[in-house]
């Protein structure tokens, strides 16, 4: 397939569609392994509102990885604004409270430590994390699969004009609505639509009620307020009112601060809260990711890192299958592993919205059947579940064709939602260990599958075409700890999930040739 410059008859290795967080990571991703990608996005330029604010420890691990936390760090809030406030009013005293585990402060099982920011403030830096083309107000409005690959035509709103674009893959991250996935005729299980909010943006002087408290939701009975930018700037998210066209914004965002406070109003979006799974994620050589796959609602900050964990499990199997190191088939494994982290991630944001409901019940009968506990804090145990998901989100765990399973652990994620325990067993993500420094296991990991074993000076292949593949001297204590033999091995999946073990050696090359043929279906 040839590689024409994208125009009239063109064509790419993946064409991407959408362009938000998902599917800009996406195409870094795919840069990363030589794929040439085509992102288009219908909207005029990169969004201007911050909607997605949580970038969990996962996500960050990702971001390393393309050499973007750092910068991503730097244009964040600072640590101690992970956390979320419960008030009667913006002003008023807390009275409940929970820290955004793995935001607020580091946790010893991820090298990295989440960040709050804002969409519109990690869009820019996604953008300019690869070269690949993209085109911002070009729409997909038709597409046609066949042999080789598939036929999209493409809309300019701009020029008016049309064109066809061969693609070898379709990555369509076009978001909850999307296009793709209607085109296809996927279905979607759960809620759907479960209510509409509105975002202001707007300016006010409220530093002084915030400053002592910080935080990166203060959620009160009149709305939630968010901080925006460490430079200053607030959000107000509420019901969208029934007058929505003729609404004074300005004077409902004063109202709801309870207080005298001049605003100016900069932005306003209208926003629909969707809770679904699709169907199937897979349509032939069109695969669906993000939102486009599962609308999760907003509570606890997981949909948007679900959607950069998609593709960051799909990216490496689309290189190898158009690279001829993995079979096609190892693209059905994507919806396998992916499609139950998308269920338990939606019934976890669900949970999540139910303890918010709890918190605000649990005030309203405080101060119903006594003014005296107005000042009364809600403690624990709902605030240590809130935002405590360690283990949904570092502890998903695969089974699927591309895991080699030892028996050495049960299926199922490590831990419970709240709670992870790190396994160096088959299907689950390689912990983290510090090899030297500032050097962690997952820093061995990139766009190769990783062999790590003591015995990696004693004689360990370190080429077994047509597979990339490197190998890595694991430390004697950090094997022993993982129950690993001196000559045992862990194979790593570029995604940094392990694909295979061997509690002892020694490991011959005919073994590890085996073992990447079933993997990669090749």
């Amino acid at each position: 397939m040839r590689l024409d410059t994208p125009g009239e008859g063109a064509e790419v290795e993946v064409l991407v569609v959408g362009g938000g967080p998902v599917g800009l990571t996406a195409r870094a991703l795919l840069e990363r392994w030589g794929v040439r990608a085509l992102l288009v996005e219908k909207r005029r330029e990169l969004s201007p509102f911050p909607r997605s604010r949580l970038v969990n420890v996962r996500s960050m691990e990702i971001f390393r990885r393309l050499g973007l936390a750092e910068e991503i760090t730097a244009a964040a809030f600072a640590p101690e604004y992970g956390r979320i406030r419960f008030r009667d009013t913006l002003h008023a005293p807390d009275f409940a409270t929970a820290a955004m585990i793995g935001v607020h402060a580091p946790v010893p099982e991820s090298p990295v430590v989440g960040v709050l920011t804002s969409q519109d403030r990690l869009e820019p830096g996604l953008l300019g994390a690869a070269a690949s083309e993209v085109r911002f107000g070009v729409e997909l409005v038709g597409m046609a699969e066949e042999d080789e690959g598939v036929v999209a035509v493409l809309a300019d709103h701009r020029s008016g004009e049309e064109t066809r674009v061969r693609a070898r893959y379709v990555l369509a991250a076009d978001g909850a609505n999307s296009t793709v996935r209607g085109r296809l005729g996927i279905g979607t299980a759960g809620p759907g639509s479960v209510g509409r909010l509105t975002t202001v943006v707007f300016d006010a002087d409220l530093g002084s009620w915030s400053a002592r408290q910080p935080a990166g939701v203060y959620l009160t009975s009149h709305g939630s307020f968010l901080p925006l930018y460490p430079e200053g700037g607030w959000a107000w998210i509420a019901p969208t009112p029934e007058d929505a066209a003729g609404a004074d914004w300005s004077g409902l965002v004063s109202r709801s601060l309870g207080a005298d406070v001049p605003v100016e109003v900069l932005r306003v979006q209208h926003w629909g809260v969707n809770a679904f799974v699709a169907e199937r994620f897979r349509h032939g050589r069109i695969l669906l990711a993000g939102d486009a796959a599962h609308a999760i609602p907003p509570a606890g900050g997981l949909g948007m890192n679900v959607g950069l964990a998609d593709v960051h499990n799909l990216c490496w199997k689309l290189a190898g299958v158009l690279r001829g190191w993995a079979g096609p088939g190892l693209l059905d494994t994507y919806e396998t592993e992916r499609h139950p982290v998308a269920h338990r991630t939606l019934g976890q944001a669900v949970e999540n919205s139910k303890l918010m409901f709890l918190v605000a019940d649990v005030r309203r009968e405080q101060l119903r059947t006594d003014a005296d506990q107005a000042a009364e804090r809600i403690e624990p145990p709902w605030s240590e579940r809130y935002f405590a998901q360690l283990g949904l989100v570092l502890g998903v765990s695969y089974r699927s064709a591309a895991v080699l399973t030892d028996g050495s652990a049960p299926p199922g994620p490590s831990g419970n939602g709240a709670h992870y325990v790190p396994t160096a067993s088959p299907g689950h993500r390689l912990p983290h260990l510090w090899l030297s420094g500032h050097r962690s296991t997952l820093d061995a990991l990139g766009e190769w599958f990783t062999l790590l074993t003591p015995a990696a000076t004693d004689g360990e292949p370190h080429a077994v075409p047509p597979w990339p593949l490197r190998v890595e001297r694991l430390p004697e204590e950090h094997a022993a700890s993982w129950g690993l033999r001196p000559r045992g091995a862990l194979l790593v999946r570029p995604d940094g999930h392990i694909a295979a073990r061997w509690s002892d050696g020694p490991l011959d090359e005919a073994t590890l040739h085996d073992a990447l043929t079933t993997l990669t279906g090749r």
